[in-house]
């Protein structure tokens, strides 16, 4: 929820702000926030918005990866501390470089958890369920952005736009501690802690110490010769495993049609979702001349947000929570969704504006469950991590993160926000397009493929237990 609380913060006008104008008779204005402050043109203001992905593009397939061998709280906390670092700098920034390398950093944050949570959430709702409980999760996007517009407009009319981004670091502080300190479960498709596979390895090497020093003391420096060589063969060997894992992993998903199709209907969408989230309270100011465009974009963004979202997942389960039946969802409630969003900029009032929009954002916020409960069970359980990792990654390459700047230089060209609006909200039809091709596309649920206890050999030798420290420690180990 804080990590969307920021995307909303910092695309409301209280904190975003806007250039200074002058008119024709020579009266002019200082521009405000951000914007103001900064001077900057609408592609730059643009690329602030979608500066966090290169964090969140490095980081995602590291921390997917890195989810196999360590503590996944641990790595959540890692990233939610970087995160909270980065969000007090924006605060702190005296330039454009300066807030767009923080917005970065800030990436990274998002990229611990996206492919941990949901996997997590997955192996504890109950079956008939799943989807609902997705959805609660996924129900915070839309509501922290909106949460966002409100909180920035108030943050950055009353005090200042800098002191937004600090009190969100205050709030996430505690979020990041908890990461290193709470007791993590096992993930389905995982080693469990106890489980004599994590501790083949283990096993393995003490022995081969014991035997080692039994060694008489004449053949010293060639034990030690050989046993530092071991060791950096072992090394070596470690890592093209993981090398070797981590291409074979994404081997998998690029050929699987239905994580495919999926995914790139989903990064339409977010092309969509991701230029309104960013502009919309600014594009609504300048049609409609809505004064407190924050807060009625956040409120109607909370409602249709939660409401729409909640739905979805709750629509998908009643349906019966197949692949085919969550396509049906996606492309139905996408197509009739952007009818009204469409239809809604085509108003010059600006109450039938408000609720066509309405109607249009509780539809086309009911895609989040039924899309992450694809990308979790058309994959294998032990591939869910870096599922969830790649299909973040790609929705915001090809989504969000070109989208606002491009939306940006649109406006500068044309200067209608209205024709740019109508544009972009077209884009919709061809997600809708994309997701119903996937209703006939062969899938199969692989939830329950693999067991709790099943590993690779190549994860038998670098598991390391999720609940318990390791059982022993030699100097064979990397």
């Amino acid at each position: 929820m804080l990590n969307y609380v920021d995307r909303g913060t910092i695309a409301s006008n209280g904190v975003n702000g806007s250039l200074g104008t002058c008119t024709s008779s020579g009266t002019c204005t200082s521009g405000s926030g951000i914007q103001g402050e900064f001077n900057l043109n609408n592609f730059e203001d643009g690329v602030l918005s979608s500066a966090f992905m290169v964090g969140l593009l490095v980081a995602s397939p590291i921390f997917a990866s890195l989810s196999k061998s360590v503590n996944p709280f641990r790595l959540i906390g890692v990233g939610l501390s970087v995160w909270t670092l980065a969000t007090a700098g924006c605060g702190f920034s005296f330039n454009f470089w300066s807030i767009t390398i923080c917005r970065m950093l800030v990436g990274v944050g998002e990229a611990s958890f996206i492919s941990l949570a949901a996997p997590f959430i997955d192996d504890n709702a109950p079956i008939a369920q799943k989807t609902a409980w997705l959805a609660i999760f996924y129900m915070c996007i839309p509501t922290g952005y909106a949460l966002g517009y409100v909180y920035g407009g108030l943050v950055g009319t009353y005090l200042n736009w800098r002191f937004a981004f600090w009190v969100e670091a205050i709030l996430m502080l505690p979020f990041a501690v908890l990461g290193f300190v709470m007791k993590p479960l096992n993930l389905k498709g995982f080693a469990p802690a106890e489980s004599k596979q994590a501790l083949i390895s283990e096993e393995t090497d003490v022995q081969e110490v014991q035997d080692t020093d039994a060694l008489n003391d004449s053949a010293k420096p060639t034990k030690e010769k050989f046993s530092h060589m071991f060791s950096k063969m072992k090394c070596t060997c470690i890592d093209l495993n993981q090398f070797s894992r981590f291409i074979k992993d994404m081997k998998a998903l690029l050929v699987d049609k239905v994580y495919v199709v999926n995914v790139l209907g989903y990064c339409a969408y977010n092309f969509v979702l991701g230029a309104y989230s960013y502009w919309g309270p600014k594009a609504g100011y300048k049609i409609y001349n809505i004064s407190d465009a924050d807060l009625i974009f956040g409120g109607i963004t909370i409602v249709c947000g939660i409401l729409g979202t909640l739905a979805g997942g709750y629509v998908l389960d009643l349906m019966k929570s197949t692949i085919p039946n969550a396509f049906k969802l996606l492309s139905v409630t996408t197509f009739f969704g952007a009818i009204f969003c469409f239809t809604a900029f085509c108003f010059q009032n600006m109450y039938a504006f408000l609720a066509f929009f309405s109607v249009g954002e509780l539809l086309v916020f009911a895609i989040q469950g039924p899309v992450n409960y694809i990308c979790l069970h058309c994959v294998n359980p032990s591939l869910r991590p870096l599922s969830m990792a790649i299909s973040t990654v790609s929705i915001h390459i090809f989504g969000d993160v070109p989208s606002s700047p491009l939306v940006g230089v649109l406006q500068d060209a044309i200067n209608n926000w209205r024709e740019t609006s109508l544009i972009l909200t077209s884009i919709l039809f061809p997600a809708a397009g994309i997701w119903f091709t996937g209703i006939f596309l062969h899938s199969v649920d692989r939830f329950n493929e693999d067991s709790e206890g099943q590993v690779t050999e190549v994860d038998r030798s670098n598991a390391t237990p999720l609940l318990e420290p390791r059982v022993a420690e030699t100097s064979l180990f990397c």
